[in-house]
């Protein structure tokens, strides 16, 4: 009986210990608050290329207990249509938090557009090559509400990377985690209009590149992680 009472007493200590090591290593620090404050609307350039805000078109914002989770999420959210010369349209739509632990995972668009009735299509993991050899990591949606066909291209920046899956997402909180850091996190979010997806989806793609090429390296590092500060997007097709 001794011999079991102290094995229950080192186990106690051992999870007590455990708790405490747990509690000691709990990130902290926000990367967010070591730089430049982001802010959405001097990030994201109101003209750039053949792209322009166009102002004619009311903003669609979420539905309210959308909405809701969103303010629990991020500090910032910006919403655009931008229009060409041809009359092409691209719905931007950004949110930014300065705490992407896991208690505040970024709300993704699987997610948001079911609840504001939307049945969701097809979704692919894709890559945009960038001018400096890297690739831009994506998904391609599909969505439809009615005769509505909304095409979507998004990608999320978890600190300096950007990740495509949930479990990605988790791998690189755990990384700054470790160095006792709470990362921030974007999340890009591009759509249009058609019922033709894969036209849709060359078009977000040339909108990415033009983006690109308008932003200067900090601003490119935050908007598409640290893998794409050395230059402008070149389009390239979606992958499965």
């Amino acid at each position: 009986m001794k011999g079991v009472r102290v094995k229950a007493v080192v186990l106690a200590g051992l999870m007590a210990l455990g708790a405490v090591a747990a509690e000691v290593t709990r990130p902290t620090t926000k990367i967010a608050d070591r730089g430049e404050p982001v802010q959405l609307e001097r990030l994201f350039p109101r003209e750039f290329g053949p792209w322009r805000v166009d102002d004619s078109l009311p903003v669609i914002l979420p539905a309210p207990d959308v909405q809701a989770k969103l303010d629990k999420i991020y500090n910032q959210v910006l919403s655009r249509t931008y229009v060409d010369a041809a009359g092409r349209r691209i719905m931007l739509s950004v949110a930014y938090g300065g705490d992407q632990s896991d208690g505040t995972n970024a709300h993704k668009p699987e997610v948001c557009y079911p609840a504001q009735g939307f049945q969701l299509g097809s979704s692919r993991r894709g890559a945009i090559d960038m001018a400096d050899g890297t690739r831009l990591a994506v998904r391609d949606l599909t969505t439809q509400l009615g005769t509505r066909h909304e095409p979507i291209t998004y990608w999320i920046v978890v600190g300096d990377s950007t990740v495509t899956t949930g479990t990605e997402q988790k791998l690189i909180q755990l990384k700054y985690g470790l160095r006792g850091l709470i990362p921030d996190g974007m999340l890009v979010r591009i759509s249009s209009i058609d019922a033709d997806a894969a036209k849709a989806h060359a078009l977000h793609r040339a909108f990415v590149a033009d983006l690109a090429a308008a932003l200067d390296a900090e601003a490119r590092r935050r908007v598409f992680g640290a893998g794409a500060t050395a230059g402008a997007a070149s389009v390239s097709g979606p992958g499965a």
